[in-house]
């Protein structure tokens, strides 16, 4: 009886450990067939005892017999374990029922780290370019700049002389511009100047003739009889007493002067003089206050110029060393029509439309004084 129940002993041991082996016991495992144990030629292994038929001493056989069968029990346990996972790298395990085996970590192959490739730049759509807007001169509150002005109708056929500044045969008789001759009060003075011109070269002798010549065309259209001091652009004189002299011959109604100024290039604008001595008299020198007022307020609305900003007072400049103005026995005026050195005022000055915007002024000027 003894040895029957350490057989059944054994044989519920062996189902025992073969379930509770499997769960317990983990092995590592690898992806690789190689590492694989190959089970299915292991020899069968008998799951029946071998019992010794050796006599029994003292118990010790039978006690040998249910050892032996235990361990085969472990045996077949793994054996099926084994058969379960193919893929074990290894069948060492401990036959500690209390131990369980820790897998070997497989250390990760580090997965390779892509190049970035450089992404490529935009290229931004060009846009056409804003136009820098030109800068607004500053101008006087006092009226406006670059309107229409009126051209009034005059009764009779009064006379007018303009007197363009300079020539254009002044510079090739330099000995003759100096010739001295009476300016007014005693004084003398050079015959004549070459006159000044823009930094572009064009110069004030072609303003002063361009501008007399459209302001003589407006003024006729209005039945105003009209004489230049000069008949042409290209000859020399005359010198400054004998335009004077033409302006105080019987009938004339008054005597404008039209220049163009020679300053910094920082000055801009145009300035109007009357002479401060009066050389004709109160009378005469109010009728040329009033003239001077008249050409002031045109060439302010509608030249498309400022006042000076550097010379006189809010436009005005009155002088006594001009010879057309000290000689003069008429209402006379003398006009400095923009700073040629200037650039913005040289850009009104070297065009036709420019100056045909400033003989409008010059005329309608005239136009206003006569129509008193």
């Amino acid at each position: 009886m003894r040895k029957h129940k350490h057989a059944m002993s054994s044989s519920q041991g062996r189902a025992g450990l073969t379930a509770s082996t499997c769960q317990s016991v983990r092995v590592p495992f690898s992806t690789s067939r190689s590492h694989r144990p190959d089970v299915s030629r292991r020899p069968a292994v008998s799951r029946r005892p071998v019992v010794s038929r050796r006599p029994v001493v003292s118990g010790r056989p039978v006690v040998a017999a249910a050892s032996l069968g235990v361990l085969l029990a472990v045996v077949s346990a793994l054996t099926a374990c084994g058969a379960q996972h193919p893929s074990a790298e290894s069948a060492s395990l401990s036959l500690a029922t209390t131990a369980t085996a820790t897998p070997t970590p497989i250390p990760a192959t580090p997965a390779p780290t892509p190049t970035p490739r450089p992404s490529p730049k935009a290229t931004a759509t060009p846009r056409p370019a804003t136009p820098t807007p030109r800068a607004t001169p500053v101008v006087s509150t006092s009226a406006p700049v670059g309107g229409s002005v009126p051209l009034p109708n005059v009764s009779g056929s009064p006379l007018i002389v303009l007197n363009p500044g300079h020539n254009g045969g002044d510079a090739a008789n330099l000995a003759a511009l100096k010739r001295q001759v009476p300016t007014g009060f005693g004084e003398m003075k050079d015959c004549e100047t070459t006159g000044t011109n823009t930094n572009a070269g064009y110069p004030e002798h072609a303003f002063n003739w361009d501008v007399s010549t459209r302001v003589a065309a407006l003024l006729r259209a209005h039945g105003v009889r009209v004489t230049m001091t000069r008949p042409n652009d290209d000859s020399f004189g005359p010198c400054v007493d004998q335009r004077a002299a033409i302006g105080n011959q019987p009938g004339v109604a008054a005597v404008i002067s039209i220049h163009a100024d020679g300053a910094p290039t920082s000055g801009h604008g145009f300035h109007v003089c009357q002479d401060s001595r009066q050389p004709a008299g109160a009378a005469v020198a109010a009728q040329s206050s009033a003239l001077t007022r008249d050409l002031h307020d045109s060439l302010l609305a509608g030249s498309g110029m400022t006042v000076s900003s550097y010379l006189g007072q809010n436009g005005y400049y009155p002088r006594d060393d001009l010879a057309g103005l000290n000689l003069a026995l008429k209402p006379a005026t003398f006009l400095e029509i923009g700073n040629m050195r200037n650039a913005g005022d040289a850009a009104i000055q070297s065009s036709a439309a420019g100056r045909q915007r400033i003989a409008m002024a010059v005329a309608s000027g005239i136009l206003t004084y006569l129509s008193r």
